[in-house]
C-alpha cells in the first residue's frame, strides 16, 4: 500500500486552490455579462475544469452565487446604513440609488440578484432581507423630512429603478455612463416639490417581483 506523504498531497491541495480561483474568476465575469443564469457547463469549461469539478466546490448554483456576491450585497448594506446616518436625508437617498444604480449597470447578475429570491438560508439572501428592511427605514425617512413625495411606494423607487437601469443597457458599451442621467431625470420625479397627483396606485409587491423576473 503507497501511503501519500506530505509532498504528494501539497500539489493535490494547490491545484483543487487553483481550480477554485479559476472557476470564481470566471464565473465573476459570466454572471456579470450574462446573468444568473450563465450555463454552469460554459463557466467550467473556461475554467478550464470539468462540470463535475465545479460541482465539487459549489454544489449548487446557488453556492456559486454567494462566493460572487454576498461581499456586494453587504457593500448595498452598507450604503443603505450610510444613507440613513446621513445628515440630509434627501442626499442619504441619492446616493444610495445612485450606489444601486451603478451597481446594477456594471454587473448584470447584480441586477438579477435584487428581484430573485434565493434559499432563506442562503448568506446572500439574510443579506439582501436586512437591505430590504433598511430601504423601507429609508423611504419612510425621506418621505417624513418632506423631500420624497408621499405618494410614492417603496416598490415604486425599486421598480423604477430597476427599469433605468435595464432600458439602457444595450447602449452602455458606447456609452458607459448614460444610466446617470437617466437616474438623474427619475430622481427629479421623486422629489415632492414637483410633485402632481398619480392616476394609479403602486403595483402590489409580489407582482413587481415577478414582473422583473419574467424573461421576455
Amino acid at each position: 500500500m503507497v501511503v501519500a506523504n506530505e509532498s504528494t498531497r501539497r500539489p493535490r491541495r494547490r491545484d483543487a486552490r487553483d481550480n477554485r480561483e479559476r472557476i470564481v474568476t470566471v464565473a465573476r465575469k459570466r454572471f456579470g455579462s450574462d446573468g444568473l443564469d450563465a450555463s454552469l457547463n460554459a463557466i467550467a469549461r473556461e475554467a478550464g475544469v470539468s462540470i463535475g469539478t465545479l460541482y465539487n466546490h459549489f454544489p449548487t448554483r446557488e453556492a456559486l452565487i454567494e462566493e460572487i456576491f454576498l461581499e456586494l450585497a453587504q457593500a448595498s448594506v452598507r450604503s443603505a446604513e450610510a444613507a440613513l446616518a446621513a445628515e440630509d436625508p434627501w442626499q442619504g437617498f441619492v446616493e444610495h440609488l445612485l450606489t444601486m444604480a451603478e451597481l446594477q449597470a456594471t454587473d448584470r447578475g447584480f441586477t438579477d440578484l435584487c428581484v430573485r429570491s434565493l434559499p432563506a438560508d442562503n448568506p446572500v439572501e439574510r443579506v439582501k432581507t436586512q437591505g430590504q428592511r433598511l430601504f423601507h427605514e429609508l423611504i419612510a425617512r425621506v418621505q417624513a423630512a418632506g423631500e420624497l413625495r408621499a405618494d410614492v411606494d417603496v416598490t415604486d423607487v425599486g421598480l423604477l429603478l430597476w427599469s433605468t437601469v435595464r432600458a439602457t443597457e444595450d447602449i452602455r458599451a458606447q456609452a458607459p455612463r448614460v444610466w446617470r442621467r437617466h437616474v438623474a431625470v427619475l430622481l427629479d420625479g421623486f422629489r415632492s416639490s414637483a410633485a402632481h397627483p398619480l392616476p394609479e396606485p403602486p403595483i402590489e409587491g409580489q407582482l413587481v417581483r415577478t414582473a422583473m423576473t419574467l424573461e421576455h
